[in-house]
């Protein structure tokens, strides 16, 4: 690769309609039918949960995915290759040739798409873990036995590289959906995590993308003695409340999931992702 300077214009022209995104919401949220906030010609939609019944009307382009290395060939054909990782290795010019010269229709009809919905990031990490346990790495060297502790590290190294490489992939707006859960601590106070396999990978997820997103129920808080941080005026109500929405901001009242590197978002949002990416790249 060669080095050079990149003006303001440049780094603004490469910047403009490329988003990363992670939305995660409880199961039931929506988060699915976001898709159909997109638009088909222009989208593709990894499904890793055969879960895509709710927007079987929609109109856009799908590839069904069971396995790991199934993944990762879809992500090195999306991404290109990356010039940092040895000759041999996953996302190298080797596999990103051999993946061409293999599926050229494929190749090239991912090439013309540049949005990726990825449903869901949460049996990424679970495929990936099924994987990682027949890797050499999940067996102690000393007795052959299976190593928990050495899949999850494996886990973690393949499912970071493979974010990271959709994060660069040149022109694309990349969707990573997952499952948020409540879990209570042993102080019995409530949080909100996402569902993934391995801790390291869900803390880095994060730092990786530009946008984190929550999609919940909420009702219109209208109690007068309350006063509302930035007049969001919404009550998290995930069992049953009366609309959805994306919270937004990290530090929010509800304690959510978010985070807003645009600095153009409000606390809560309406649930309408494509909008909501039209306001971040200021469309």
């Amino acid at each position: 690769m060669t080095l050079r300077i990149v003006s303001a214009d440049q780094r603004m022209a490469e910047a403009q309609g490329k988003t990363t995104v992670a939305l995660f919401g409880p199961s039931g949220s929506g988060k699915t039918w976001q898709l159909k906030t997109m638009p088909p010609a222009d989208t593709v939609c990894l499904d890793l949960e055969a879960g895509l019944k709710s927007v079987q009307g929609w109109q856009g382009d799908s590839i069904a995915i069971r396995t790991f290395p199934d993944a990762i060939d879809i992500a090195c054909l999306i991404g290109g290759i990356d010039p940092s990782v040895p000759k041999d290795d996953f996302f190298s010019q080797a596999h990103h040739q051999h993946l061409v010269a293999t599926y050229p229709d494929l190749a090239q009809r991912l090439a013309a798409k540049r949005i990726v919905f990825v449903d869901s990031i949460t049996d990424l990490t679970r495929q990936a873990m099924a994987w990682a346990k027949t890797r050499p790495e999940a067996f102690s060297e000393k007795n052959g036995k299976p190593d928990t502790r050495g899949a999850y590290g494996l886990l973690a190294r393949e499912v970071i590289a493979l974010l990271k490489h959709l994060q660069h992939a040149p022109g694309k707006t990349v969707i990573f959906v997952g499952i948020l859960e409540k879990v209570i601590d042993d102080m019995n106070r409530p949080t909100w995590q996402p569902q993934m396999e391995g801790g390291k990978a869900a803390r880095e997820l994060p730092g990786i993308v530009d946008q984190v997103l929550t999609l919940s129920l909420f009702d219109p808080d209208v109690t007068p003695e309350v006063v509302h941080p930035q007049g969001h005026g919404w009550r998290h109500n995930p069992g049953s409340g009366v609309e959805r929405r994306f919270v937004c901001r990290a530090g929010n009242p509800f304690n959510l999931p978010a985070k807003d590197r645009s600095g153009r978002l409000d606390v809560t949002e309406p649930a309408d992702l494509g909008a909501l990416l039209a306001k971040i790249n200021h469309l």
